[in-house]
């Protein structure tokens, strides 16, 4: 990579909004002046990087260049300049390939069929110019544009290694726990067919909208992965034809020597006679447990990556914004800069549990209700005069375990029970949760403002799956909607999860149900998934950041 210091960047090209964040990069759209052609500028500050960070660098730059390919985000220029290092990639608009196929209102076998066809010729190309992936997950699979057979293209490069040939041997831990191929948990020699491996989880996914492996406690679930224990359960895979069953085998070998190949793959007759071969049946079940598991990985994906070859890289890598203009990829650094480190512990804590919560109706007043083992699905009801509230305030109901009663560790079968100082500490981060609910709830900017860090980070419905930052975007609907919104909105809160994090930070998940009167007269109810980081600052907690899925959390009417 040249290292000569020029202009050359801010001389050609113009910057526009940012795409996406880290701590130590930018992904921004930007535009050549002399031809008016887009990119995304992947704008990493050079000053902050070690020396290790810099070699990194220069290898992403390096097997970029290599590899062009229809199926592949491409890198169009690498300048430095003083201070900062600019790679420019494709533009690409369409988003995450799994959150096209929720969209779509048809999706069979024959569709899965054309996808993996198209993530395997980006293999391919990978292999055959001596590049192993080694972080093929959902979150790297993008859409070229918004038009209908739009392109999937194969993106983030950053844990990529250079291979000669065949060779197999050990270049470190990396990759994201679920996509991990067994010979990498097992820390033998690998090479190309880890990728392989990664695909084969893929098109199980593709096909029933679930991970064929998935454990909450990590260590069972490596060894899961180590004991290729995955199998095909009725009734979702009764309608899966015996072919990508078939593929899905040979890619999900334990032998990496005997793993099917890119090449070999391509050639499977489920791939390359679809019309004749796939189902051409609607996968109504499969877009249903997709959307679940799309919500669940969001804040997850590329943060564990982070973690996981922390051991190996320096923490950079996490700070290294990806490479393309996926605002989900982006959520590797999604609270950037001092919050960075927050969400990635968040992650940690949290996404190890299962997010297979059942739907709850709410309950009709404020009240905290233990929520024993033989309630767990019931609803608490409390009567209408126990509420101190004026009936026309919103209100918020809190219906949950006894502060999550008893851990289990995610690395021991031993169990504990939190002592008093913790429960008072997760029950203060409930309580914050609620306040800042409350404030939504009656539109009061004001109030939400001085519970929010000014540079709070969000996913929510309301910005299409884009990583927003700052308070602007919220502050709109405030003034145009919520503070305009004279109708009673009644809030539950559904077994809240709190994950401490040190002194000074912690994370809570939950159901958000909202029961509200349309301007029709018609009663309403929306429901969402949250994720909210907290920390605290001179005695101060605000949130950092928060992911909602689901239905908009405020009412629309």
């Amino acid at each position: 990579m040249a290292t000569t210091t020029c202009t050359r960047f801010t001389d050609e090209y113009q910057l526009y909004e940012e795409l996406g964040k880290g701590a130590f990069s930018v992904v921004r759209r930007c535009v050549k002046l002399c031809t008016g052609q887009e990119y995304a500028a992947k704008i990493i500050n050079t000053k902050k990087l070690s020396a290790r960070d810099h070699q990194k660098l220069e290898r992403e730059a390096r097997i970029c260049r290599l590899l062009k390919h229809p199926n592949i985000v491409r890198l169009h220029d690498s300048i430095s300049e003083e201070g900062f290092h600019y790679l420019l990639f494709d533009l690409v608009t369409g988003g995450e390939l799994f959150e096209d196929i929720v969209a779509r209102e048809y999706y069979s076998e024959a569709d899965a069929s054309h996808c993996i066809q198209q993530i395997l010729e980006a293999v391919l190309h990978c292999h055959q110019m001596g590049v192993v992936h080694r972080d093929l997950k959902p979150e790297n699979l993008l859409l070229a544009s918004k038009c209908k057979n739009a392109a999937v293209k194969l993106a983030d490069f950053g844990l990529a290694i250079e291979v000669q040939g065949d060779q197999q041997a050990w270049f470190g831990f990396a990759g994201t726990p679920g996509y991990l191929s067994p010979e990498v948990l097992r820390k033998e020699a690998y090479g190309k067919p880890v990728d392989i491996w990664a695909c084969g989880v893929i098109l199980y996914i593709l096909l029933v909208g679930y991970p064929p492996f998935w454990d909450e406690d990590q260590h069972k679930l490596y060894q899961q992965i180590k004991a290729g224990a995955y199998d095909f359960p009725s009734p979702e895979w009764d309608t899966v034809t015996p072919e990508a069953k078939n593929l899905i085998n040979q890619m999900l070998t334990i032998n990496p020597a005997k793993r099917i190949t890119a090449q070999e793959a391509l050639k499977h007759p489920w791939v390359c006679q679809r019309s004749t071969v796939a189902s051409m049946m609607h996968r109504q079940e499969t877009v249903e447990c997709l959307k679940k598991f799309n919500a669940r990985r969001k804040l997850k994906g590329a943060i564990l990556t982070t973690m996981l070859v922390s051991r190996n890289f320096s923490v950079g890598r996490q700070t290294t914004a990806p490479a393309t203009v996926s605002a989900a990829a982006a959520a590797a650094a999604a609270a950037a800069g001092t919050t960075a480190g927050l969400v990635e512990q968040a992650a940690k804590s949290l996404l190890n549990k299962k997010a297979d919560v059942k739907k709850r109706k709410s309950s009709s007043t404020v009240q905290y209700m233990p929520q024993s083992n033989s309630t767990k699905n019931s609803i608490v009801t409390s009567p209408k005069g126990n509420t101190s509230s004026p009936a026309l305030e919103p209100q918020t109901t809190v219906i949950h375990n006894p502060v999550d009663g008893i851990k289990e560790s995610s690395d021991s079968s031993n169990t504990t029970i939190e002592d008093e100082d913790v429960k008072a500490r997760k029950q203060e981060i409930i309580k914050i949760t609620e306040q800042l609910i409350e404030a939504v709830n009656n539109g009061d900017f004001e109030a939400y403002a001085k519970i929010c860090d000014p540079g709070l980070t969000s996913f929510e419905p309301e910005a299409l799956g884009n990583l927003v930052e700052g308070m602007d975007f919220h502050r709109f609907y405030f003034e145009n909607l919520l503070s305009k919104n004279s109708k009673p909105i009644h809030t539950t809160i559904l077994n809240p999860h709190v994950h401490l994090i040190g002194e000074d930070a912690a994370c809570i998940a939950y159901i958000r149900l909202t029961q509200f009167v349309d301007a029709q007269g018609r009663p309403r109810s929306s429901q969402s998934e949250e994720t909210r980081v907290w920390h605290r600052r001179d005695s101060k907690w605000q949130t950092v950041h928060f992911h909602c899925s689901g239905a908009p959390a405020a009412p629309l009417q």
